[in-house]
């Protein structure tokens, strides 16, 4: 009998390999020529050296393809490509261009295929790619460094002040944490999405983001429960959910350096500027959300220096990542891992506030913590103001 059922799960699934394998074989039964030849050639990075550009590019469509042609700003260019100018499927090539670019001029290049399809890259400001020198490591660290340590430790700096407060005024701050992380959970997925967006069309960028997002947010939600069976408690440690909390932000703090380094390696100086200056005001208030679950407690100066660590120092990794070995999908990837990890602690903290209001006879929901909550939104929107462009 077990042989039998076994034998019942098998029939389908070689039929099934038998049906897909006469398709691949034979076709589908409408046999027709398509109108142009089906080329998708994904340029992945153009970097700007002396002397010229180098385009690292990669073959992601169905057909293999030749580069017959290059134009830099509407003149028709002389090139060599490694390993050669005909690539198969998924084969990934570099183009070298001998181009007299301009410091501080754009310039738009253009590769066409032996059958005429065309694909772009622009240079929006031409200037030098940064090399991955000792220096320039050094440099981009302390850019992360402004960015995420600082404005973040300078918001765990309220954490005296906050501590003197009543508690219906202390769930007023957490409401206000769950406002800031909503707002910070909707701009983490919607930056995974433009970043996905650049990623080749075969690997589906966007639903990596979806993919990540919800698969981190079940792991955590699970592991958070198996950790409160084994313990036998049913409520959070205030230490735990600023932990979870430090590590959603340093996901998405790393997001944000990705975007800088990605800024000053594309030879956008000025807008690189820019996203440090507003990206440290608009970092001050995350540190605010990490000390508010720990108005409960006593914590020690290392649990604060760990906590600050944890949120600010992805902003350095995002920044040597963005401006040296920057893939769109691996973007896509941490981006979504952060959306789901800031989305588990909004679950937290407002399980959290509901549970605690329910426990002293109050509504679920106060007019405190909806005004704390507004304003966390506001707060969020208001200073990105400084980082939209």
């Amino acid at each position: 009998m077990r042989g039998k059922w076994i034998l019942t799960g098998l029939i389908p699934m070689v039929l099934l390999l038998v049906v897909v394998g006469w398709v691949f074989k034979n076709g589908a039964g409408v046999e027709k020529d398509p109108a142009a030849p089906i080329e998708v050639l994904n340029i992945e990075k153009v970097t700007v050296v002396p002397g010229g550009f180098e385009l690292d590019v990669s073959n992601t469509g169905p057909e293999t393809l030749t580069i017959s042609q290059v134009i830099v700003d509407d003149s028709v260019w002389s090139f060599s490509m490694d390993p050669s100018p005909t690539l198969k499927r998924f084969e990934d090539g570099k183009v070298t261009i001998n181009y007299p670019w301009v410091e501080g001029d754009p310039h738009t290049i253009l590769l066409v295929s032996e059958n005429g399809i065309i694909t772009e890259a622009g240079v929006a400001a031409a200037t030098l790619t940064p090399e991955p020198t000792w220096k320039n490591f050094l440099n981009y660290g302390v850019i992360g460094f402004y960015v995420g340590i600082v404005p973040i430790t300078l918001g765990l700096l309220w954490y005296p002040f906050m501590k003197r407060l009543k508690r219906k005024w202390i769930n007023s701050i957490l409401a206000l944490t769950v406002g800031l992380l909503l707002f910070l959970f909707f701009g983490t997925l919607f930056d995974g999405f433009e970043i996905g967006a650049e990623a080749p069309t075969v690997f589906q960028g966007n639903m990596v983001v979806i993919i990540c997002t919800v698969l981190t947010f079940l792991l955590l939600i699970g592991f958070d429960q198996y950790q409160h069976q084994r313990q036998k408690r049913n409520e959070y440690s205030p230490f735990a959910i600023a932990l979870l909390m430090a590590t959603g932000i340093g996901l998405h703090n790393f997001g944000e350096g990705l975007a800088i380094g990605s800024s000053f390696a594309l030879g956008e100086v000025a807008l690189g500027t820019f996203l440090v200056i507003g990206f440290t005001l608009h970092n001050i208030t995350e540190g605010i959300g990490i000390a508010a679950p720990l108005l409960k407690i006593k914590p020690k100066l290392s649990t604060f220096i760990l906590l600050g660590t944890i949120a600010g120092a992805p902003a350095i990794l995002g920044t040597w990542f963005g401006g040296f070995v920057f893939s769109p999908i691996w973007g896509a990837v941490f981006l979504g891992i952060g959306a789901g990890a800031i989305l588990q602690v909004i679950f937290v903290i407002a399980k959290m506030l509901m549970e605690d209001h329910k426990k002293n006879n109050e509504p679920s929901v106060s007019w405190m913590n909806f005004a704390g909550f507004t304003i966390g939104i506001l707060i969020m929107y208001f200073t990105a103001f400084f980082v939209k462009y």
